[in-house]
């Protein structure tokens, strides 16, 4: 005896897409801002191997570039869980 399949494990039946444009250009959006964080985190080479750059623990390095990161994930997240507005 077979079970019935639930209402929500049905594919849908109107063949659309699960995410839309508007979805991939806000993740595009949200790479953009990882990549950001990450250039914002990179440098700190010092000139000569005997001295040591202190720039390397700037503010820029230490919270800025972290906290652009974690957004630009956060907004990943945001884009893909939207849905698009269904039209009647």
């Amino acid at each position: 005896m077979k079970k019935q399949a639930s209402a929500k494990n049905k594919p849908s039946a109107d063949g659309r897409m699960p995410l839309t444009t508007t979805n991939y250009i806000m993740m595009l959006a949200g790479f953009a801002v990882i990549v950001l964080g990450l250039i914002l985190m990179a440098g700190g080479r010092s000139e000569s191997g005997e001295v040591f750059n202190y720039g390397m623990f700037s503010f820029r390095r230490i919270t800025l570039a972290p906290i652009v990161v974690l957004a630009g994930f956060i907004f990943e997240i945001y884009a893909i869980m939207r849905r698009p507005k269904v039209k009647k």
